[in-house]
């Protein structure tokens, strides 16, 4: 391994523990940790519950960019928990309203050749800076924070090429559409997707935030660029460039696997409902009416992406059957859409403007009307995110968004040519952009003297039992492929200000799927002292999201039983002391039906030696089938689950 790849080099500098060998467990120093607040809120609380002094990582940043509704006080409580727990903690705050985490990371902290952890599943937008950015659950970054490794598997690297030019009408979100279409969901899982080529130059650095934000739909772990003179321009532009290090990938250079793009053949590309792979040119289904048109998120956060929107709708009034909605994605992007007009030409065309957040993304109002098309140029379209039980979100660019916009029904933007005469408008970056640090809150030095600010909705996290030997619970519930996190826990206005709330947030456990499964889940404890869920290939993909795991633990979760699993979710199943079990042999998925009991013996001696777990399964009939199960846990993970997750391991080692 002379010549290394630049994913091989940030592994490399800051490897702990094991080996650089595809799936082996490697152990990584970590330099940054971002944190949101629909998951901040555990972290915090699992630090209390750790007893740390201080932040040990060079960077920790708390943002609140989700739960930015006040509709009551409960996410107003948390803001001001989430502060006091920053001070406290010694991490930076950035207040409500000052912008989604990660733009405004890359903006303010981000630093190639770093690494990072975050809260957040679309954490790996950093790899837009040559950095190692990974999304995974809370209590992985409390124990970073902690200053704790990071444990992952080793991942393949996926070298994609990029060649030639941009055609006019096209942009980021259609290369990474385009790798959707190609390599669906579950495409990049146990992959890190590292992009070369002379086609980088196309490409700047907000561009590649799209393209590495979006990985995580993919599936993969992360998503790495090179640091290179785009990068040193981005870093000029906020002025920080004293924090440009160059990290390019060595010449002849290899990589486990391969693919690439011509940019010159890409066309404008849209996902229709209701996943992020069922990706589609934008031709093939244009003329359909809209109701809804959406800018912004950690998915198209640039200030280029607004502004190509406003030009194309200068001096044009949207389509009066639409609602056009802007969520402009940091307070200094805001001043600079003013600065160079693009806000006004924006409200001139008809446009609302929303806060500086996630805002519809996460399902946190702007849902869309009934049975009613909305674009967005968003990261996910799962069922039900928006907030509407038949959404039909298509996730696009901004030229077919703002198009669209238009003309009142899907557009292929470039039939903008024809319909107004229109030339594609070219963005040229400022050398410097407008610069707002004012709702950013440095950490402070006696921050022992900080007390937790905790209102009524806010609860201490309840103590996990250790892993038992010998279970015999109720099959709740049986799923099948590529179920969400969205779908285990809904997001949204409603549900996501009970984050603090684990007894109140877990009534809506499953709910998407199953209305009942609360209730039912608590019988089960009562009854049997827990219950196991069944599922067929990537459970559980989607966000960071730990209260999937969390809420069905508090629940009475003791396993679940599935063909295999997104990489965050099953780690945070580990971590909670939930049992992740996969079938020997896959046939074995039909065998087991809802509404039967499954019986494990020896499970803790099992899970020790790495033998096949046996599981009978008992019908209503009197009726026994014996299957086998397995798991793919490393001999920390092992130690972990036994004592019942990562909060007990931790808090033995202290």
């Amino acid at each position: 391994m002379s010549k290394l790849n630049v994913t091989q080099k940030l592994i490399k500098s800051h490897l702990i523990e094991g080996e650089m060998k595809p799936g082996e467990e490697i152990g990584l120093k970590i330099d940054q940790a971002l944190l949101q607040d629909a998951t901040g809120t555990l972290v915090q609380l699992e630090l209390e519950a750790m007893g740390l002094d201080r932040a040990k990582t060079e960077v920790a940043v708390q943002y609140v960019d989700h739960n930015l509704l006040q509709t009551d006080f409960k996410n107003a409580d948390d803001h001001k928990f989430l502060k006091s727990a920053a001070q406290r903690f010694g991490l930076w705050f950035s207040r409500p309203g000052n912008g989604v985490s990660h733009p405004v990371h890359m903006e303010r902290f981000g630093k190639p050749g770093k690494t990072l952890v975050g809260s957040d599943s679309h954490s790996c937008a950093a790899g837009s800076l040559g950095m190692l950015a990974i999304g995974t659950g809370g209590l992985d970054v409390a124990a970073a924070i902690a200053g704790q490794p990071y444990f992952v598997k080793m991942p393949q690297v996926m070298g994609v090429k990029l060649t030639g030019k941009m055609p006019d009408w096209v942009s980021a979100k259609d290369v990474v559409l385009e790798m959707l279409r190609r390599h669906d969901v579950k495409g990049g899982v146990g992959k890190i997707i590292e992009y070369y080529g002379d086609g980088l130059k196309e490409l700047s650095a907000m561009d590649r935030h799209v393209i590495a934000n979006m990985g995580a739909e993919l599936g993969a772990t992360t998503t790495v660029f090179p640091s290179d003179e785009e990068t040193r321009r981005f870093l000029k532009s906020q002025d920080r460039e004293e924090d440009w290090t160059e990290l390019l990938a060595d010449e002849g250079c290899e990589y486990e696997l391969h693919d690439e793009i011509v940019l010159d053949d890409l066309v404008p590309l849209i996902a229709l409902p209701t996943s992020p792979g069922n990706v589609v040119p934008v031709s093939e289904v244009a003329g359909k009416e809209i109701s809804q048109v959406v800018i912004g998120s950690s998915a198209n956060p640039g200030l280029r992406d607004f502004w190509v929107a406003s030009a194309i709708v200068k001096d044009k009034s949207v389509s009066p059957e639409v609602s056009f909605d802007i969520n402009p994605t940091s307070r200094q992007i805001m001043q600079n859409m003013i600065d160079n007009k693009t806000f006004g030409n924006l409200i001139k065309s008809g446009a609302r403007f929303h806060q500086s957040g996630c805002m519809g993304c996460i399902g946190m109002g702007q849902a869309p009307a009934s049975g009613t098309i909305s674009l967005r140029t968003m990261p996910r379209n799962f069922p039900d995110r928006s907030g509407t039980k038949d959404d039909q979100v298509h996730l696009c660019s901004p030229e077919t968004a703002a198009a669209s916009a238009l003309t009142g029904k899907i557009t292929d933007p470039r039939d903008l040519e024809e319909l107004y005469d229109m030339k594609y408008p070219k963005f040229e970056y400022p050398t410097y952009e407008i610069i707002n640090t004012d709702m950013l809150v440095a950490p402070i030095d006696n921050n022992k003297d900080i007390e937790l600010e905790k209102g009524p909705n806010i609860k201490t996290l309840p103590h996990i039992p250790k892993l038992q030997s010998e279970y015999r619970v109720p099959v709740l519930l049986k799923m099948g492929d590529n179920v969400s996190t969205d779908e285990i826990l809904k997001a949204g206005a409603e549900v996501l200000p009970y984050r603090s709330n684990l007894p109140e947030i877990s009534k809506y456990s499953y709910t998407v799927i199953d209305e009942s499964f609360y209730d039912r889940a608590m019988k089960a404890k009562d009854s049997h002292g827990g219950h196991v869920v069944v599922a067929a290939e990537n459970y559980a993909q989607g966000s960071s999201r730990e209260h999937a795991a969390l809420a069905p633990k508090y629940l009475g979760q003791v396993a679940v039983i599935a063909k295999n699993y997104a990489r965050i979710a099953w780690q945070n199943l580990v971590n909670f002391g939930i049992l992740p079990l996969e079938f020997v042999n896959e046939s074995d998925y039909d065998k087991i039906e809802q509404g039967d009991e499954i019986e494990l013996k020896d499970v803790v001696e099992s899970v020790k030696t790495g033998d096949n777990i046996k599981v009978i399964i008992h019908k209503d009939n009197d009726k026994k089938i014996e299957i086998e199960t397995k798991h793919t846990l490393s001999d920390r993970q092992i130690q972990i689950l036994i004592k019942g997750g990562i909060i007990n391991d931790f808090k033995e080692k202290l």
